[in-house]
Order: structure tokens, then C-alpha cells, then sequence
């Protein structure tokens, strides 16, 4: 289905039962397509009613019309919120966006009531880089500066191209420029001093061999949490959830209830 909010056409799918407990929105990783979430959706969606979205720039919806930091997605996310009528939710943040949930954490007036929240594998911990690693990076920036000045690129346009195209992660290289911008700005945003303010029950799940957000930015979130726990997968990276789907699909429904056969909505 879509639907046109804030001037932007987005890709989104709800799924679940007429009578369900209460409502479930997945805010999905950096780069994926709604789709990827769809095992999450029918762990509780014989429960719960499950909304699952691209974000502008994400699977199917539109870019972002300018570059875009996880501020303007968290106001883009409000007005989705409002868009669908939706006053009270639990939230689920893969990756980029346990991004988005933190940063609503700083919001006092939200137009919706957040119940809890689960982050898997979440962003949002900028890691603290070694000399070796700031003096490479000075490296790069002086290289990319002197390469795609207009004389230098002019000459060699093509092997500067090619060696652009390999620098900076996977999601980076993979990236349109639009979206790029947008990385760069969420990559380069430390939001631990919000984690302190997140108010709901928060379940952190977690892949112990992750490389994109190690096991170490979740001790760290749930040391500043004020209420939480947390779930470590074993031998699971990323995308611990696909990984082990068994053992995930027993933690969400252990943790929303939805294997109770009564309950009040969330």
C-alpha cells in the first residue's frame, strides 16, 4: 500500500488480527525494504496489529528532497504516526532505526503514546576512533579533496571514479548521493546522552559476533537505560533475528504477551 505524507509517497503494509491487543510498529535497519521484516511481523501478528514502512529513501518510498539527519526522520516518523491515526504503539528498531526510537526519547510532546520498546542490533553509539584510525581518515579527506578537484578528475575521471566507488562501507557505496548525505550525518551522531531519557520498558536483542553495532554498544545502552535488559543471541551478527529465528520469535512473544489468551490493549 502507499500513502502520501509530508509530500512524499511511502510504501507501507499493516498486518493482524481485527481484534488485536494493541498496535506494533517496526522502524526498519539502514538501506532494507519492509519486506526483510516480515518473519518479525508474523511472530505477533496473530495478536497484535503490525505496521511495517519504508522510510523516505528506504525500499520503495521517495528520497528525501535535501539531506536528511535522524531529527528530520524522527519528524517524518511523527507525521506517519498521524498519517495512520495511530495514538498508542509499542516500537521495534533494527539498526538505523533504534536511531529514530532514541532520538524520539528527547521528545516531551509526542503525538502518540509509546508503551515499549524493543531496539535489535540498534544504531546509535558513535564508537571512539584510535589515532591510527582519525589519522586515516584525515588521509582519505585530503586525497578525496585533491582527486575531485575539477583539473585532477578532469584528467583522470575514470580511475578517480573507481577508486571513489570503493571507499566507505557497504550501506555507503550502495547509497544514491542523496542518501549518502543522510549517512554521513547519522554515522556521525553520538546519541548516548539521550539514552538516559527513554522512559519506556526497552528489551535490547542483540548478536554477539555483530561488527556493524558490537555487543559493546549494547552493555553501553543497557548501563544508561534506565529500564531495560538484555538479550544476547550466541553466534548471531546484524541480523540476529534472521539468525536465529526460533529463539527471537520465543523472546518477542514472550516479551509483548502475545501467547496470553487475555490482556488489555498496550
Amino acid at each position: 500500500m502507499n500513502i502520501v505524507v509530508d509530500g512524499y509517497n511511502i510504501n507501507y503494509k499493516i498486518s493482524g488480527p481485527d481484534d488485536a491487543k494493541g498496535t506494533i510498529v517496526m522502524l526498519q535497519g539502514w538501506g532494507t525494504s519492509l519486506d526483510l521484516y516480515d518473519f518479525v511481523s508474523g511472530t505477533v501478528d496473530d495478536a497484535y496489529r503490525f505496521v511495517q514502512f519504508d522510510f523516505p529513501g528506504f525500499g520503495d518510498s521517495e528520497e528525501p528532497r535535501e539531506p536528511w539527519n535522524v531529527e528530520a526522520y524522527t519528524e517524518f516518523f511523527c507525521k506517519f504516526m498521524q498519517a495512520l491515526e495511530i495514538r498508542e504503539a509499542a516500537l521495534i528498531g533494527h539498526s538505523y532505526g533504534g536511531r529514530v526510537i532514541i532520538k524520539l526519547a528527547e521528545h516531551d510532546d509526542l503525538p502518540f503514546r509509546i508503551t515499549k520498546i524493543m531496539l535489535i542490533d540498534s544504531a546509535g553509539i558513535m564508537p571512539e576512533r584510535t589515532p591510527a584510525q582519525k589519522a586515516r581518515i584525515r588521509r582519505y579527506k585530503i586525497m578525496r579533496n585533491f582527486l575531485t578537484s575539477k583539473p585532477i578528475h578532469a584528467m583522470f575521471p575514470e580511475v578517480i571514479d573507481y577508486w571513489m566507488s570503493k571507499q566507505g562501507s557497504e550501506d555507503y557505496r550502495n547509497a544514491s548521493p542523496m542518501m549518502k548525505k543522510c549517512l554521513v550525518m547519522a554515522v556521525n551522531e553520538d546519541q548516548r546522552e539521550s539514552l538516559p531519557k527513554i522512559k519506556q520498558e526497552v528489551l535490547l536483542v542483540w548478536g554477539d559476533l555483530d561488527d556493524a553495532t558490537p555487543i559493546s554498544d549494547a552493555h553501553l545502552m543497557d548501563e544508561l537505560i534506565p529500564d531495560s535488559a538484555l538479550v544476547v543471541l550466541e553466534g548471531t551478527g546484524h541480523y540476529s533475528f534472521l539468525q536465529k529465528p526460533q529463539q527471537f520469535r520465543g523472546i518477542i512473544r514472550a516479551y509483548f504477551g502475545a501467547d496470553m489468551q487475555e490482556g488489555g490493549a498496550l
